[in-house]
């Protein structure tokens, strides 16, 4: 019997057999790149055995893998420290680390999802200006790819992904604004239908960063979707997500941040929408007043992107149930803080039995 596995973003399945003999073990995992999908064959397919006889139960170890950034008092990427520096929980009990690296200078798949709905018509010209400065100053040609898909009434993909950055650019200066917002459904079909399976890195072996950058101003009013089910598929395939508020409500000009850019004294419910996305996913949220304001912070996203540690494990503390379960990576240093996902969804996988080869 042929056993198919499925790779959530961010964890590897295992083969085991749980009424097999106490005797056999399964096989080492090894060590694949964090969050890449792949196809495990079975073990026993593998070493020309027997499949698993009618009735017995194939289930899944599976190994989380977490991406984190770790930043220091002045927001600056700390890039140096080790395995014994970190400690994960998972739904607040330690867990055993099995795999540790850091990870740099990665290839990126990113995703820009541009609002171009009738509620930020006025604002269109600062969303053109602001993806295209996003593009241009993080892709590099030949390394990192990046697809644009718009969202009115429907989410269309109108480039798909590529590392021409001229066209990339007609693509965004193409665009118009009209009709309803559907920003879920945008969240929801890029990260399944694009960044589930991204193109792989050139070279084999290498782990691709999933990314969706999105500039609205966080209204939806049409989407099939809930908010929930976006976040939640942009969590199963190990997105993680910028967003850019298009919104200047309740910007005050007279005020900076340290960065110098204008601070945003009140959050309206759409940039509390942006802001949770990119919270969860372990990404950060933009609320400037002009596309000035961001230039920097681009160049910050695409060195973050390629300053990051990874960290694996298999849980210790519950079983395949198809839930969400919380993540929090802590450290040694209180001058120090962790920016990661707060979570993952676990599901479960059981074989079925040879006898019922059409359920």
């Amino acid at each position: 019997m042929r056993v198919s596995l499925r790779l959530a973003a961010g964890t590897l399945m295992v083969l085991t057999v749980a009424l097999a003999a106490a005797a056999q073990s399964p096989p080492p995992a090894g060590q694949l790149p964090p969050g890449q999908s792949a196809q495990a064959k079975p073990p026993a397919a593998a070493q020309g055995q027997k499949p698993p006889q009618v009735g017995k139960v194939v289930s899944e170890v599976r190994l989380v893998s977490v991406v984190f950034s770790v930043l220091d008092k002045h927001n600056h990427f700390v890039t140096d420290l080790g395995q014994n520096n970190f400690q994960v929980l998972d739904d607040d009990l330690p867990q055993q680390v099995e795999f540790f690296s850091r990870e740099s200078d990665l290839p990126l798949r990113i995703g820009l999802l541009l609002d171009t709905s009738n509620s930020i018509r006025e604002r269109l010209q600062f969303e053109q200006d602001a993806a295209f400065d996003f593009l241009y100053r993080v892709i590099r040609p030949g390394k990192d790819l990046a697809f644009l898909m718009t969202f009115d009434t429907h989410p269309q993909v109108q480039q798909g992904f590529t590392d021409n950055i001229e066209a990339l650019r007609q693509a965004i200066y193409n665009q118009h604004a009209g009709g309803g917002t559907a920003l879920y459904d945008a969240v929801y079909d890029a990260s399944r239908d694009y960044l589930t399976n991204p193109p792989p890195a050139p070279a084999a072996g290498v782990d691709v960063r999933r990314v969706l950058v999105v500039i609205s101003d966080g209204l939806d009013d049409l989407s099939d979707h809930a908010r929930s089910e976006a976040l939640e598929m942009a969590e199963r395939a190990g997105v993680v997500i910028y967003s850019i508020s298009t919104s200047n409500n309740w910007v005050s000009p007279d005020q900076q941040t340290t960065e110098g850019m204008p601070i945003k004294l009140h959050l309206s419910p759409g940039d509390e929408v942006l802001k949770q996305f990119s919270d969860d996913s372990g990404g950060r949220s933009f609320f400037p007043a002009r596309v000035e304001d961001l230039s920097q912070a681009f160049v910050d996203i695409g060195l973050e992107l390629r300053s990051q540690y990874s960290i694996a494990y298999t849980p210790s503390n519950h079983a395949d149930d198809g839930k969400f379960h919380s993540i929090r990576v802590s450290i040694d240093r209180k001058d120090l803080k962790v920016r990661a996902r707060k979570g993952y969804w676990s599901e479960t996988l059981i074989a079925l039995p040879a006898a019922h080869p059409g359920r």
